[in-house]
């Protein structure tokens, strides 16, 4: 069963470093229809590694809420799984078929795998098999060196994953260059599970072009919401105040210390880089954030400064 009753959705995608508890609750509250964790190593999973066990919590306010693993093996994949099986809080577990950094490619996960189509059959047959939540959702890239996605797309989906998400990139393209939305499309009409486009969605105005060019089920959206979470309610709801972005960011800041501590004062500052851009005196305010790592002087100087 599915855990969306209409479509299109609208999503977060994973990416480490950024998508941690905090910043999901943030989405979350101004739109986003799905969260997911940032990408959990399925090797630390499996031996139940302490700080990983810890980036699998989920904030109250995310449903539905997937963690996504990376695995090289169907083994990893079931011991990861089975760990992932008893917590009642996951709503679906996400495959992570895409990651294109040298260490994941190197240890055989992430985009790898797109080079290997018969372990990747295995890993999806033995995901869709063993897991016991809502749905099991795959986010890939649209090939390794040579775009096949449309190949690919369909051994998934016969393997047994619920949702798809392609972000319209090869692995070796890492981030440069255009997303492929021809080929999204293409994946789109060649299978009946929901599709999701994924790669430079970062403005309204884009969401809707790609929900029409492509006739996907929804978008995700990575970097388009470093900087503006709010992405999602503009998308549903238009454009937001700046009184409203204010609110956000506080929010969000509020969130890191909670979840963080004290420590999530310095954490927040590359956020604050990225949320400054545009407005006025932001070089001096990046000087000031990168010195502060009391809470209350932090707060005021959010509130001085937006």
């Amino acid at each position: 069963m599915l855990p969306f009753a209409d479509y299109p959705i609208v999503a977060l995608s994973p990416l480490a470093g950024y998508t941690d508890l905090p910043f999901r609750k943030v989405v979350k509250q101004y739109g986003a229809d799905w969260t997911i964790s940032e990408m959990i190593n399925g090797n630390a999973l499996a031996y139940e590694n302490e700080k990983t066990l810890k980036m699998i919590q989920k904030n109250s306010n995310e449903t539905p809420y997937s963690v996504q693993i990376a695995v090289n093996s169907p083994e990893v994949a079931k011991k990861a799984v089975e760990i992932l099986n008893r917590y009642d809080f996951i709503d679906g577990i996400d495959l992570n078929v895409g990651c294109p950094v040298k260490k994941a490619i190197k240890s055989g996960y992430g985009g790898n795998l797109l080079k290997e189509p018969d372990n990747l059959a295995k890993i999806v047959e033995t995901i869709a098999k063993t897991h016991n939540k809502t749905f099991f959702s795959v986010k890939m890239r649209i090939g390794f060196d040579e775009i096949n996605g449309v190949e690919r797309a369909k051994l998934i989906e016969d393997c047994g994953a619920d949702i798809l998400t392609v972000h319209g990139r090869t692995v070796k393209q890492l981030y440069k260059g255009e997303t492929n939305y021809d080929e999204i499309a293409k994946i789109k009409e060649a299978l009946t599970i929901p599709v999701i486009a994924n790669g430079d969605i970062d403005s309204l105005k884009k969401y809707n072009w790609v929900m029409e060019y492509t006739k996907c089920d929804g978008a995700m959206i990575g970097r388009g919401a470093i900087g503006k979470p709010w992405i999602f309610k503009e998308i549903k709801n238009g454009k937001i105040t700046n009184e409203e972005k204010k609110e956000v960011i506080i929010e969000h800041f509020k969130a890191m210390v909670e979840w963080y501590g004290e420590y999530g004062v310095v954490l927040f500052r590359k956020h604050l880089h990225t949320y400054s851009k545009g407005y006025m005196g932001a070089t001096g305010f990046r000087e000031k954030v990168n010195q502060i790592t009391s809470f209350q002087e932090m707060l005021e100087l959010l509130n001085n400064f937006f």
